[in-house]
């Protein structure tokens, strides 16, 4: 079954578990968003007019970032005149988790980050282990500066 979704002024066509861009939405990574159908198709398509009623997919906050810099660079000829403009695009990265037909609720919630594991510690008598200082050369001795002889000419 698929879906056909409206976000960010564009359409996109979706099945559960993809992994979709779409532009900047306004939800913590890890949660869970539901986004309105157009159409959904399968055994049954339906189309809406503009949304299907009671439909909706749901998925889930991967990632916020940001895309490639787009250079707006203007220039007049014999002018003495330029401009460069620099943009980049807001995203956020979802993972449809599933699609939703006659006013289902989401079943499915976000995905658990596995935690980062700790440093090792010490036990108790032993030395915590540490990294061993590069040896140090030893500083090369300056040469005695020459003293100077003033000797007076006859």
């Amino acid at each position: 079954m698929f879906a056909v979704i409206k976000t960010g002024g564009k359409q996109h066509r979706v099945v559960a578990d993809q992994t979709l861009k779409v532009y900047l939405h306004d939800a913590k990574v890890g949660e869970i968003v539901t986004f309105p159908v157009i159409a959904h198709g399968g055994d049954t398509p339906k189309f809406g007019t503009p949304l299907v009623e009671g439909a909706s997919v749901a998925a889930e906050v991967l990632d916020q970032t940001h895309g490639r810099t787009i250079i707006a660079f203007k220039k007049r000829r014999r002018q003495n005149s330029k401009r460069k403009r620099g943009y980049r695009d807001q995203h956020t990265l979802v993972r449809v988790t599933e699609i939703l037909l006659n006013g289902a609720k989401p079943t499915k919630t976000a995905r658990v980050k596995p935690e980062k594991k700790a440093k090792p510690e010490a036990a108790e008598g032993e030395a915590a282990p540490t990294k061993k200082a590069a040896a140090k050369k030893p500083a090369a001795k300056k040469p005695a500066a020459k003293a100077k002889t003033t000797a007076k000419k006859k």
